[in-house]
C-alpha cells in the first residue's frame, strides 16, 4: 500500500516470554516477521532496504522501576518491561528494523499510565504521531501485543488523528482470549480495519 507504514506495538521480550507474557505472542511476532518480508521485492537486500520502501515504528513499554502500573505502587500489573532490562528490549528477529529515530518509548512517568503509543516519544523528542505526519504517512498498519490494552488504544489514537488503520489480526497477542475478541470487534465497529 502506498503512504503507508507498520507500526510494531510492545513486542517486547515481557510480553513474550517475561512476567507479563501474552497468548500468541510467538506467533504474533513470526508472523510479523512474515508480513515485513512481503513488503519489499529485495527482502535478501536487508532491513534497510525494507525500512526505505516501508516505514517500519517500534512503539516500546519503557518503565522506571517504581511505575505506577506495577502492584508494589498500587497498580494491577507485575513488574514489566523496566528500562534497562531484557524485558523491554524488543525481540531479536525484529531488532535489525529498529532504527532510533522509528523507536517511541511509553511509561517513562512513573506517575502516569500509558497503554497509546501515539503519544510515545523518540530520542530527538518527537511523538509517533509527529513522525508518521512528517513522513506523509496516510495508512497505518498495526501489530503487537497486546489486544485489549496497549494494541487498541495505539490504533484508536491513529484513527483519531485522521489515518487509516489496518489491524493485522494474525499479528498480535493477547492476555485473554475473550478479552481480544471483544477488542476486535469494538475496533472494528470504530472503523479500524482487520486485515
Amino acid at each position: 500500500m502506498k503512504d503507508s507504514a507498520l507500526v510494531v506495538v510492545d513486542m517486547l521480550y515481557d510480553f513474550i516470554d517475561g512476567s507479563l507474557a501474552c497468548k500468541g505472542a510467538e506467533e504474533a511476532v513470526a508472523n510479523s516477521l512474515k508480513f515485513i518480508d512481503k513488503q519489499t521485492d529485495h527482502p535478501l537486500e536487508g532491513p534497510e532496504v525494507i525500512q526505505s520502501i516501508f516505514p517500519i515504528l517500534f512503539v516500546c513499554d519503557h518503565h522506571p522501576s517504581d511505575h505506577c502500573s506495577f502492584a508494589e505502587q498500587g497498580g494491577p500489573w507485575p513488574p514489566h518491561c523496566v528500562e534497562g532490562t531484557r524485558g523491554a528490549e524488543v525481540h531479536d528477529d525484529l531488532k535489525p528494523y529498529q532504527l532510533d529515530e522509528f523507536t517511541f518509548y511509553k511509561g517513562c512517568d512513573k506517575k502516569k499510565e500509558q497503554y497509546s503509543g501515539f503519544e510515545g516519544v523518540n530520542t530527538a523528542g518527537q511523538t509517533l504521531g509527529d513522525v508518521l505526519s512528517i513522513l506523509d504517512i496516510k495508512n497505518v498498519l498495526v501489530c503487537g501485543i497486546a489486544t485489549e490494552y496497549c494494541v487498541r488504544n495505539t490504533c484508536e489514537d491513529l484513527k483519531k488523528a485522521g489515518f487509516t488503520v489496518y489491524l493485522l489480526k494474525d499479528c498480535i497477542g493477547y492476555v485473554d482470549y475473550k478479552g481480544h475478541v471483544e477488542a476486535l470487534s469494538e475496533m472494528e465497529k470504530e472503523g479500524i480495519r482487520l486485515k
